[in-house]
């Protein structure tokens, strides 16, 4: 047993495979640095191994009944719930959120896999009305195997909102985990396992994303591909999946724009937004992070939010005092300061934070820049970390015009007493989920998904378990 207390390995045919004749990654604590475990890569032989259990699992769990898959589904999440302590802290060593944070995760996938337990005997066809002695019928059934690729940032979540809708379906499918968090998947795939999951009908492998990407996407056997993860990337795997007119579910970065009037409950709103902004430090595809606020609350905002950002403790995930923990690798602090040196060589205010903690581990500043131009890099790429940018806005058009400007359409916020102004918000934004006067977007049974650059297809919801079907017409006479 390493020492994260977790065995890792790949999941092929129902066996555990380890590190022996593989080629390895270390799994490292973004709080110290230090290496946890060695992870094995899959082998082209694996990959296929993986491919061929895949296409015969396929036509086992589409030929078993609803309530069956049900079950399963059910009975994981129960595992899920029983094992949350231990896969929490899983979580917390390897990827660096607050133990809270990680145990709220691992909440909110058991209600996920729940939802698609119900959702695996709803999957409705209907009857047209047609003359007397003939029928047509249409028909949702399971597209086929999927190959699944997922981010770090919600490790237990992200693997979950891969598994449950393609499970739910009666499909099979092959997920690569993020390397980075590998023992918090390892251990959402032995739930299943443990829940009587067939082992062909749910692969786990690790491995050089682009290698089995173009692997797993050129194989006949493969008829869907649902990815999370960064635009240029996604755009990248769209390509190779249009070369088999392969379904697809691309849910993409975002570059959530926040909108603030005058009219808004100043100081509920800062609380909901400081917390949601420096939620597992910055590190959510959907985080609140372009602040365009209405110049007559402009300062008073900007001082409110910089005075809760100063309070925001941050340390190591495991300790109960932490409110933010490191960044998720050595990459990202780095990333992060060239965005503040960017934004402050072009005229931002530097509120509190701006800088790297010096130390052991990935650790950045919780960061407020105000008066950020629209040319500065932070306002037109992601900067998926600790990282809140303020700018004044005077008119509503104004403002929706700021929100729209980038090609990303994943999450928008909007903080405003006015309910004409709510309605007027909710059509004229484009993103695919909008929090007005609220901040939480994901729910099992509402549609997770963006627009534009941010991708297209929903997870979660009826839409979630839907993207894994295809839908047939039979005429009988």
């Amino acid at each position: 047993m390493n020492a994260y207390d977790t065995d890792l390995g790949l999941y092929v045919g129902g066996e555990w495979r380890d590190t022996a004749t593989r080629d390895t990654h270390d799994v490292l604590d973004p709080a110290s640095g230090l290496t946890h475990a060695a992870l094995p890569l899959a082998s082209d032989a694996d990959l296929d191994d993986a491919l061929d259990a895949s296409a015969r699992g396929f036509v086992r769990w589409r030929a078993t009944a609803p309530e069956a898959r049900a079950h399963v589904l059910a009975r994981a999440a129960a595992l899920l719930r029983d094992r949350t302590d231990r896969i929490a802290r899983i979580a917390t060593l390897e990827q660096g959120k607050p133990l809270a944070e990680a145990k709220g995760e691992i909440g909110l996938a058991a209600t996920l896999l729940d939802f698609h337990a119900g959702e695996a005997v709803r999957i409705y066809g209907r009857v047209l009305p047609r003359p007397a002695g003939t029928r047509s019928l249409v028909l949702h059934q399971p597209i086929g195997p999927v190959a699944a690729f997922c981010a770090w940032n919600f490790p237990a979540l992200n693997v979950v909102r891969k598994l449950g809708p393609a499970i739910a379906a009666g499909c099979s499918i092959i997920i690569k985990p993020s390397e980075e968090t590998a023992g918090t998947a390892v251990e959402v795939m032995r739930c299943f396992q443990d829940a009587g999951l067939p082992g062909d009908v749910a692969q786990m492998v690790f491995g050089v994303p682009d290698r089995i990407s173009r692997h797993l996407l050129a194989s006949p056997v493969t008829r869907k591909l649902s990815f999370t993860g960064s635009v240029p990337v996604g755009k990248h795997l769209a390509k190779l999946a249009a070369e088999t007119m392969m379904k697809t579910t691309m849910e993409l970065g975002g570059h959530g724009p926040v909108l603030v009037f005058d009219d808004c409950d100043l100081e509920k709103t800062l609380d909901l937004l400081v917390a949601n902004k420096f939620r597992n430090a910055g590190q959510v595809c959907i985080a609140p992070t372009r602040f365009y606020v209405q110049e007559g609350v402009y300062e008073r905002f900007a001082a409110g939010f910089a005075e809760r950002t100063r309070r925001i403790r941050v340390g190591s995930g495991l300790s109960e005092a932490t409110q933010m923990g490191p960044m998720a690798n050595r990459r990202r602090p780095t990333a992060i300061a060239d965005l503040v040196d960017d934004a402050r060589s072009a005229g931002a205010r530097v509120l509190t934070g701006g800088e790297p903690i010096k130390g052991e581990g990935f650790f950045f500043t919780p960061t407020v820049l105000a008066d950020v131009p629209l040319s500065a890099r932070a306002m037109n790429d992601e900067p998926f970390g600790p990282l809140a940018l303020l700018s004044p806005f005077g008119s509503e058009d104004e403002a929706i015009a700021h929100a729209n400007r980038l090609p990303f359409g994943l999450a928008a916020y909007c903080f405003t007493e006015n309910g004409r102004r709510q309605n007027w918000l909710g059509d004229e934004i484009e993103a695919g989920m909008i929090g007005i006067n609220n901040v939480r977007l994901s729910w099992s049974d509402s549609p997770f998904g963006g627009i534009k650059d941010s991708g297209f297809g929903s997870e979660d919801g009826p839409e979630g378990v839907a993207a894994h079907l295809i839908t047939k017409t039979v005429h009988a006479m």
